[in-house]
């Protein structure tokens, strides 16, 4: 990635959101209110913001809400496409699906229901000499709701581990739903199988790249993060 500046994300909008009950009968949780816009065009205004320009927003449940809203992007002042996640089968194939969309460039991969500081985009978008990017909070207790990063002096990811169990090893350092890849994370995940829950985990290949020898550096969130995962949350934020 070296100096280049990315300008393409793919954002992850497949999925019910089942924790906030009745709220996602009508809608996919990505586009549920938050201050009065829904997240996810806080995400790609965040993102715009930071110059990319191109969006990939892969979608699923009541995929016609997110077409219908952000349409071909002209109205946001950017290019959006879409493309199906017909079976929910983990997040690792979501990220197949952006394979052609992302080409040769590296892009930015953002979970549809992740609040941070716009600051931040800025950051993620220039990722250095990086195979991959992974967004982190110093979160000791939330690490059993989420993934482990394990970072070496120079803040590398050097493994990363799902819901550590009492008594594995575990880290202060909470996966924060935002990456930034190279093409070759295509590599890593045409090779996943299924984790432990029945799933094609993303997890699973950025840890494959770090264990392969790859840079994967970790990157450190400034000011406000929410992943809004329920109803709580939600009222939290509107409050």
């Amino acid at each position: 990635m070296n100096s280049i500046k990315v300008t393409k994300a793919v954002l992850l909008a497949a999925g019910k959101g089942t924790r906030m009950r009745e709220l996602t009968n009508a809608l996919p949780k990505p586009m549920i209110a938050v201050r009065g816009k829904p997240i996810l065009q806080h995400i790609v205004e965040g993102l715009r913001g930071a110059g990319v320009t191109h969006f990939l927003i892969i979608v699923g449940w009541r995929a016609e809400v997110v077409r219908e809203f952000f349409g071909d992007g002209k109205k946001f002042g950017i290019s959006v496409e879409y493309t199906t996640q017909v079976v929910q089968d983990g997040t690792g194939r979501v990220v197949e699906l952006a394979k052609d969309f992302a080409a040769a460039d590296a892009f930015v991969l953002s979970y549809g229901d992740i609040l941070v500081d716009p600051a931040n985009y800025l950051r993620l978008t220039a990722p250095g000499d990086a195979e991959a990017l992974i967004s982190v909070k110093y979160n000791p207790g939330e690490i059993a709701k989420g993934g482990a990063v394990f970072v070496n002096e120079k803040f590398e990811m050097t493994d990363l581990r799902e819901k550590p169990q009492p008594g594995e090893p575990t880290s202060p350092w909470y996966n924060a739903g935002i990456y930034a890849f190279r093409p070759s994370i295509f590599e890593f995940t045409a090779k996943l199988e299924k984790s432990p829950r029945g799933e094609y985990e993303l997890t699973d290949a950025i840890r494959a790249l770090a264990l392969r020898g790859r840079k994967v550096q970790a990157l450190e969130l400034t000011g406000d993060w929410a992943d809004v995962r329920d109803p709580e949350i939600l009222a939290q934020l509107n409050a």
